[in-house]
């Protein structure tokens, strides 16, 4: 009698244990189905991720690139400013010793008759020697003298009528012109020809027919 009811009982835990397995298994697929389901999402939302840090990534490149633009070009322009402005400071230094120049020369056009004068003389002429040096130094050069007159380097400072030398040439310079490389830090003054007028009117034309009927005394016409 025990022995036929302990088998039953066997029975009955075996039976229990085959239910239990079988829950099991089906709570598992269950469990993998919903994985299953769930991992497109999440790779959706990683390639998502990806493509927004991506995105980020790319716009911060740009902006630096942009940064980095902006400061060469304002790096040039400040630059480029700084040249210019030291450029005028020199021509405004280099255009006063021009000037200076100038009274050596006509110090050294002076005639000197003593001997006083002559080494006085000999003094300017080494001092307008090394102003001169210096000017070439800094790429200052005397303009050419020429007959041809050009406006970009020449300065019309008077005109005069003559059949010697054709219209527009120039006759004579009163102030040398120089060149700071390739600008002009000063036009060159010059004496431009100009034609002579030969408009003469035939004689018995000009003025009788203003003066043809018409009183001398009122200004109004005879007959009126």
């Amino acid at each position: 009698m025990a022995f036929g009811w302990k088998r039953r009982m066997d029975s009955k835990d075996e039976t229990e244990v085959e239910a239990t397995d079988v829950d099991g298994n089906e709570a598992a697929d269950g469990n993998a189905a919903a994985d299953a389901d769930a991992a497109p999402d999440a790779v959706s939302e990683l390639e998502g991720r990806i493509l927004a840090l991506e995105a980020e990534r790319d716009e911060a490149l740009a902006n630096g690139q942009r940064a980095m633009a902006d400061y060469q070009n304002l790096r040039r322009r400040t630059q480029s400013d700084i040249d210019a402005a030291a450029r005028r400071a020199r021509g405004e230094v280099l255009g006063e010793a021009l000037t200076v120049l100038d009274y050596l020369d006509m110090a050294l056009a002076t005639e000197c008759t003593t001997e006083e004068g002559k080494n006085l003389q000999i003094g300017v002429s080494m001092t307008r020697g090394q102003l001169a040096a210096l000017l070439e130094r800094f790429k200052v050069k005397e303009i050419p003298a020429t007959t041809v007159f050009d406006a970009s380097k020449h300065q019309a400072f008077a005109t005069v009528e003559t059949s010697d030398h054709p219209p527009g040439s120039i006759v004579e310079t009163f102030r040398k012109g120089w060149m700071y490389g390739d600008q002009v830090l000063r036009y060159a003054q010059v004496r431009v020809a100009a034609g002579p007028q030969v408009a003469q009117a035939a004689p018995g034309t000009a003025g009788e027919a203003e003066v043809e009927g018409v009183d001398d005394t009122s200004g109004e016409r005879i007959g009126d």
